[in-house]
């Protein structure tokens, strides 16, 4: 489906029908890995209409070159929310910089968010090195590295977990990362972080929230995720290890457990408002 905003036809993709629950997929790749990653959680979840659309300059969304500022991504975000989940309460997930989009959501649309998922999310364009671990391999399965073609072997450093599950994560990006607008990326980095402080905006955010991190991410770190618990007075924080930047893919069955549990903490919070 298309939906038009300021200008852009902005690619998505709907699962399920009920509470609306927007999915926000990281740099560089499209809709169809936080797809894959967290679609298995609502097996046990019914009654949410998960929307997935690709961010611009990803998948099948354009990115015009007046596009130039992580806060017109925001923007376009916004405006697709005002258009798809009009009027209606909603929760989020945003992953590594669909984490930061996500937080730029909850400081203009706090009050229609029931909860919100980050994963793995990215504060700055470029984290400071001093806050990011060395980057290592914990597991590393030799027969399937000397299979690999060399764009694969490239993408695959920067797993923790080097593995046939890695591996068809890759493959299965492959495609989005052909789609990507280069020169869009090169834009949105030069003008990564938004104009207002996402630090201190808003101050509480008292709905179910669950920050997920690698303790081994050399892509983002976990200091910036964890600083904002401040913000979250209902947040879970898990630091895992066995797992970097690409931690759906390194602890797969982790991400479902808790993500489940968080999940269930808003449909609680949900009932009691529409009981209160």
């Amino acid at each position: 489906m298309i939906c038009e905003v300021n200008g852009i036809p902005v690619y998505y993709e709907t699962v399920g029908e009920g509470r609306p629950f927007l999915m926000l997929h990281g740099g560089f790749i499209d809709h169809r890995h936080i797809q894959h990653d967290l679609e298995p959680i609502f097996a046990g979840h019914p009654g949410w209409q998960r929307i997935y659309p690709d961010l611009p300059g990803h998948g099948r969304t354009p990115a015009p070159e007046w596009l130039v500022r992580q806060d017109q991504v925001l923007e376009i975000v916004l405006g697709f929310i005002d258009q798809v989940i009009a009027g209606e309460r909603f929760a989020v997930a945003g992953v590594s910089r669909g984490g930061y989009l996500a937080r730029g959501v909850l400081a203009k649309r706090s009050a229609d968010v029931d909860g919100a998922l980050l994963i793995t999310p990215a504060r700055h364009g470029a984290a400071p090195a001093e806050s990011l671990p060395q980057k290592v391999a914990l597991v590393k399965d030799e027969r399937i590295l000397s299979e690999l073609h060399p764009a694969e072997a490239e993408l695959m450093t920067g797993y923790v977990v080097q593995d046939r599950s890695a591996l068809a994560g890759i493959r299965r990006n492959l495609e989005a990362l052909e789609l990507t607008d280069q020169a869009f990326q090169k834009r949105i980095f030069e003008n990564y972080e938004f104009s207002f402080d996402v630090d201190q905006v808003p101050p509480c955010f008292d709905k179910p929230v669950c920050i997920l991190a690698g303790i081994q991410d050399a892509v983002v770190g976990y200091l910036d995720a964890w600083r904002t618990l401040a913000q979250f007075p209902r947040a879970t924080f898990a630091l895992l290890d066995r797992a970097g930047h690409y931690m759906p893919t390194e602890q797969n069955a982790l991400l479902h457990a808790l993500a489940g549990e968080w999940l269930r903490r808003v449909e609680e919070h949900s009932t009691e408002i529409r009981d209160g």
